[in-house]
């Protein structure tokens, strides 16, 4: 149910009567209420709403939006405006008819675009953002610096490695890991990319068209090799896309996807707790042998 405040708002916003009754639940997440809604224009609108509280999310994820837009590399949804009633948060976007399901041409379409996101030039030479985020429901600093191993460490794993202490879970060597993985991204030449942050299937869609559309970012400037790293962690990237991406970005050391999806695979311990842990723990191992 969408509050009556919160259409009468955004109905001042898009110009156009909102249909609650014609709205309906959109899967794939795990944190919000997510539903789709009719406009009397005929257009549609997205809607993720939850308590109150919630609200330094919606207008992270807003800014994100609008970073990732104004590359214009790739379909990203509008934001139209995040804000908070008596009782629930907000954030209203352009609804978008969307498949997960993608052919070989939709998926080399994603890899060209996403290599344009991350070659988009910037004057920045920080790795950060002006803003905070959240990457799930975890607060994500993003704190600038000008070295990314650096702001990997300090913004990044030593944060998740807190997180895990507060859930009763100490890692023996997280000391050793950080200082290895400290020195093996000091030794590389990294430049600042714009990233969407926290893309894996579940964050990408696909136009009737079969224009890729990416959306719930946790945006920042760092290691485009963070997002492909991501991209692997639970599947639904085809090898069309990796060709496409990788003619343009040339692929790294197998490593590196290892150091970056230890941030996930700690955040997803922090946030879910069961295996993950052990699975922190086998990337631990791989990293300090192999680094």
């Amino acid at each position: 149910m969408i509050p009556d405040e919160i259409i009468q708002v955004l109905e001042k916003h898009v110009d156009s009567a909102i249909l609650p009754e014609t709205a309906r639940s959109v899967g794939g997440g795990c944190i919000h209420e997510a539903l789709l809604v009719d406009k009397e224009d005929g257009g549609l609108l997205f809607l993720k709403q939850d308590t109150a509280e919630t609200l330094p999310l919606f207008a992270a994820e807003e800014k994100s939006l609008n970073l990732l837009r104004s590359t214009n590399t790739i379909r990203v949804p509008g934001p139209i405006l995040s804000g908070s009633g008596r009782e629930k948060a907000f954030l209203a976007m352009e609804g978008l008819k969307m498949s997960s399901r993608a052919s070989g041409a939709a998926q080399r379409s994603l890899g060209k675009k996403l290599a344009a996101l991350h070659s988009h030039s910037t004057d920045t030479r920080f790795f950060g953002a002006s803003f905070n985020n959240y990457i799930g429901a975890t607060p994500q600093s993003n704190h600038r610096h000008e070295d990314w191993a650096d702001f990997f460490i300090t913004e990044r794993l030593t944060p998740q490695f807190r997180f895990a202490e507060k859930r009763g879970k100490r890692f023996d060597q997280e000391d050793a890991v950080l200082t290895a993985i400290h020195s093996h991204l000091r030794s590389l030449s990294i430049s600042p990319s714009l990233l969407h942050g926290d893309l894996w299937g579940g964050n990408v869609g696909f136009l009737e068209n079969d224009e890729p559309v990416i959306f719930d970012p946790a945006s920042y400037y760092g290691d485009r090799e963070t997002d492909l790293a991501f991209t692997s962690m639970f599947g639904g990237f085809s090898a069309a896309f990796y060709e496409a991406y990788r003619e343009i970005n040339p692929a790294p050391e197998p490593v590196r996807e290892t150091i970056y999806n230890l941030y996930h695979l700690l955040n997803h311990f922090t946030l879910f707790g069961g295996s993950y842990a052990s699975s922190a723990e086998a990337s631990i191992r791989e990293i300090l042998k192999t680094i």
